[in-house]
């Protein structure tokens, strides 16, 4: 009973993985750790020929005999298991692929990463914490079994890491903002200096608009005092002379009058 439910939860995984969709609308699937039943690839079929991406991390794998066929495989995780060999079903289920990653396995012996040569597009191989990795001339030994391979756990010939197109477009993304920063430094000078001149300009004429009205203010007063001044004259010489005052309009109209008749 066990047994049977390990082997169910794989294929109810990728039951749900599927969601409403058929398996050949599926382009990426990814199982990981769920379990099998006897250590073999289970739930997967023939139907899943658009597969591009696989990943079965700690699924508890021990053998790829069962995998099926996926002509358009290009990336492959199966890190984390416990495969030992049989590695040339790979060439012969996923002749496509370029990115295998089989860190984490069974793997001590050059003469089982030698069934992979036959995968002529393998670019990119990992094979972190597999005993295979503690030989002596690890690396160099891969490298001339698998002539194809350009990367080796991350890594070329020469110790170059292998390039990260995400970090790439991060990259470019800082340099666009960087280049844009001196020109938004630029307009925003070009606004400050046209707000200084503004506030020039008004501090200037509000002085003028000051100076004149004072000196408006000032002659206007003066004139004031004058007609004060006067008008005292007038009055203190009204004593003596009788008293003198202006004419009003309507005593002008009267005059005219006057002299009409």
């Amino acid at each position: 009973m066990k047994a049977e439910l390990l082997e169910m939860e794989m294929k109810k995984r990728i039951s749900l993985e599927l969601r409403n969709r058929t398996p050949v609308q599926v382009a990426e699937l990814v199982v990981d750790n769920c379990r099998t039943s006897d250590g073999e690839v289970e739930g997967l079929t023939d139907d899943f020929k658009e597969l591009e991406f696989l990943s079965m991390v700690n699924v508890g794998l021990t053998s790829l005999a069962k995998l099926p066929s996926l002509p358009k495989l290009r990336k492959l995780e199966l890190s984390d298991n416990n495969i030992s060999g049989a590695l040339e079903t790979l060439s012969e289920k996923c002749p496509n692929l370029t990115y295998l990653n089989l860190s984490g396995n069974k793997i001590k012996e050059l003469r089982t990463v030698e069934a992979l040569q036959n995968l002529k597009n393998l670019k990119s191989l990992d094979l972190f914490n597999c005993e295979i990795t503690t030989l002596e001339e690890y690396r160099e030994s891969v490298f001339e079994l698998l002539p194809q391979v350009t990367y080796l756990d991350g890594f070329d010939q020469e110790d170059n890491e292998a390039p990260d197109s995400e970090a790439d477009d991060d990259d470019e993304d800082e340099d666009d903002e960087e280049g844009a920063g001196p020109t938004g430094d630029c307009d925003d000078d070009d606004d400050d200096d046209d707000d200084d001149d503004d506030d020039d300009e008004g501090s200037e004429g509000g002085e003028e608009v000051g100076l004149s009205y004072l000196m408006k203010e000032g002659i206007q007063d003066e004139e004031d005092d004058d007609d004060y001044v006067e008008e005292e004259e007038e009055e203190d010489g009204a004593g003596v002379h009788g008293q003198k005052r202006k004419r009003d309009p309507e005593d002008e109209g009267e005059d005219d009058d006057e002299d009409d008749d």
